[in-house]
Order: structure tokens, then C-alpha cells, then sequence
């Protein structure tokens, strides 16, 4: 194969995959190592690793590095994973830079230093999404991007951006956490994967009650009827003294939710109560916090502690 046809036939390959080709790709082409080498002596194209080529001398680019990072590992048993696979996916609004690859505890392999691997005990029916570049389904990509993040707060925010960005629905969501077994956080995450799921329902496993009374604060009133200008109004928690909390599903920041929740508030402080408003899953992250503000707000009304 003469060089003009060689390059050109090179590029239409890489065309598919962001601008990288595999060797074996490029040997079933007719295009083999000698001519491989051939070209990068020219430096029209270079070699990263042992696999992967670019028909280019610029530095890769991120769909490339992934490309990469996926071929030198091995595409049969590598696939993006966690929040990279979420990116893929469209993720926005949360930042990591590390290309997160899972494969068997089975498979033997050699990561490039700029790949962070993760062996997971086994792959569940359907996980690996069809098409392109080998990455898992938005719903178990966040329960593992869950697991393997560094804290509670960032396990959170993944699994509430998932949802919120449509990627995948609460349903799935739960679904996956059922499935997959992990090392770290596992109680963790399905919990915050059931408030997700179920909203305000799972308050009762919550028990903001407890919470209160480990904290030493005053037991407050469950599911409460306030008669307001605007009719009849169940309140999650509320005092005698007219302080009341409410506690916010994932449910409560989409489409109108946020107007009619100002009305509800809006209703309250103008009959004289002080509300606080609190989102469930901030409350399994935030928990010392949140209560502190109650127990700020108990103050002010006249109650002490013991």
C-alpha cells in the first residue's frame, strides 16, 4: 500500500474513533508496523503506548485520551466506568479530570499510569451500554462513581446529578444499587439512592425525631394540619412554639415545585410560624449542620437546653 492511500485509508479509521486508531485495526487494513513506524519517523503520525496510534502529532484530546486509555487496557474487557462514563453520558456541573476504567477481578492487565482501574466482582445483565466507545449505563455508572468517590458530600452529589440531569431515572437508579456490590459506602448510598427514589416517603426511615432527640433537641410533631389563607397544609415536622421544618424530596426542585413550596412558606411565615427548609439527601450529608440551624431556631423561640 503506497503512502497517499495508506494515510488516507488511517484517517477514515481514526475519523470514527476522535481522531486514534488501534494497531489491530490498522493491521486489518494492511497497514502494518513497518509502516507504522514509517510514519511516525516522518512525524506525520505517533504512538501512545503499545496500541494506540495518531494519525497526528498534536497532543491528544480528551475523546482520544479516553479512546486510549480504553485500547491499552483492552476493549473486551475494559469499559469507561463511574463519573468518566457519566461524562460520556453528558454529565455537567461536577469536575473529574481521572479517566475511571472498570474490568472483572478476573482480568489480567496493565493500566497506563493515567487511567485510575477498578475491579468490580462482576459485570450485571445489560450494564455496558451498545455502541462506540465500551461504557456503562448511566445508572450503574453512578452507583460506582458513587462508591469510589472520596467523601459522603461528592457520593451525593453524583447520585443527585445523575437524576437531576435526566441521564437516568430513580427508578433505574434503585434498581442498580440493588445489583451491584461494592466495598466502600454501600449502606450510604442506597440510602441516599432510596431518598432519591422515594422522595419524602422515606422520612420514616430518616425518623427526624431521632435525630432531634440524639441531639438532645425537643421531639417535634409529625404530619401536622395548618389552615392557611390558602387552604389546608400537611407540615413534615413543626413545634408548639410554631417553628416547623420541611423536609424536600428530589422531586421538590423540578418544574413548578419550587413556586407552590414558596407558597406553602410564603403561607406559614405569614401566619405567624418560621419555617426552615431542608432537602433529604443535604440531610443524610449535612446532618450536624442542618440540626444545628433547628436547634438555632428552637433558641430563639425560648427553648434551652438541658
Amino acid at each position: 500500500m503506497r503512502g497517499p492511500e495508506r494515510r488516507h485509508v488511517a484517517r477514515q479509521l481514526a475519523d470514527a474513533n476522535d481522531g486514534v486508531v488501534s494497531r489491530s485495526m490498522l493491521r486489518r487494513a494492511g497497514i502494518t508496523r513497518r509502516h507504522v513506524a514509517f510514519e511516525v519517523a516522518a512525524e506525520r503520525w505517533t504512538v501512545h503506548g503499545d496500541v494506540t496510534v495518531a494519525v497526528h502529532t498534536r497532543p491528544l484530546s480528551r475523546p482520544e485520551q479516553l479512546w486510549h486509555a480504553v485500547w491499552e487496557v483492552g476493549d473486551k474487557v475494559a469499559a469507561l466506568d463511574g463519573v468518566t462514563a457519566l461524562h460520556h453520558a453528558g454529565l455537567t456541573g461536577y469536575q473529574d479530570d481521572a479517566i475511571h476504567l472498570s474490568v472483572v477481578h478476573t482480568a489480567r492487565v496493565k493500566a497506563p499510569s493515567s487511567v485510575t482501574l477498578h475491579k468490580v466482582i462482576r459485570r450485571i445483565d445489560g450494564e455496558l451500554a451498545g455502541g462506540g466507545m465500551p461504557h456503562t449505563r448511566p445508572s450503574v455508572a453512578a452507583i460506582r462513581g458513587a462508591q469510589w468517590a472520596v467523601s459522603d458530600r461528592q457520593a451525593a452529589l453524583i447520585l443527585l446529578l445523575t437524576v437531576q440531569q435526566r441521564l437516568t431515572t430513580p427508578e433505574l437508579l434503585l434498581e442498580a444499587s440493588r445489583q451491584i456490590r461494592g466495598r466502600r459506602r454501600r449502606g450510604f448510598v442506597r440510602q441516599v439512592v432510596r431518598d432519591i427514589a422515594l422522595g419524602v416517603q422515606s422520612l420514616g426511615e430518616l425518623d427526624f425525631a431521632v435525630l432531634c432527640r440524639e441531639r438532645g433537641l425537643p421531639e417535634p410533631d409529625r404530619q401536622v394540619v395548618v389552615e392557611t389563607n390558602n387552604g389546608r397544609i400537611y407540615l413534615d415536622v413543626r413545634w408548639r412554639n410554631g417553628l416547623c421544618v420541611e423536609i424536600d424530596g428530589v422531586q421538590h426542585r423540578e418544574a413548578l415545585m419550587v413556586s407552590t413550596d414558596n407558597l406553602r412558606t410564603n403561607d406559614l411565615v405569614l401566619g405567624g410560624d418560621r419555617a426552615l427548609r431542608i432537602d433529604l439527601v443535604g440531610l443524610r450529608v449535612f446532618t450536624d449542620q442542618f440540626l444545628a440551624q433547628v436547634a438555632r431556631g428552637l433558641t430563639q423561640y425560648g427553648w434551652q437546653a438541658a
